[in-house]
């Protein structure tokens, strides 16, 4: 547990050193978006290779009961990441919200 979370820290690393300081709530808002999408793959990543480790050991015949434990809780990992991702993008799709536009930010009329 301990080495994935130092490696996701290493992978958003890049991110944090090369951006500035969010001042905003926009500009924190992108950047969770910004961690979000660094991350979503490679939990997805380590959602197959849980699955695929999973079928290794069931090969191998040292444990069918555990092997096949891990391979369901890789394939409901691996699910659910990838519907959710599905379901937000049928959503933008859907609603017209495109994620490459900007922002506008309803504002008070200034004199």
């Amino acid at each position: 547990m301990k080495k994935a979370l130092t490696l996701a820290v290493l992978y958003t690393f890049p991110l944090v050193a090369f951006a500035q300081t969010p001042t905003n709530l926009i500009g924190l808002i992108s950047f969770a978006g910004d961690v979000a999408n660094r991350l979503i793959p490679l939990l997805i990543a380590v959602a197959l290779v849980v699955f695929f480790w999973g079928i290794v050991q069931y090969v191998w015949g040292q444990d069918p009961k555990a092997a096949t434990t891990i391979i369901v809780t890789g394939l409901i990992g691996l699910f659910v990441m990838v519907s959710v991702w599905g379901i937000i993008r049928i959503a933008q799709n859907t609603f017209g919200v495109n994620n490459q536009a900007p922002i506008s930010i309803p504002q008070v009329p200034q004199r």
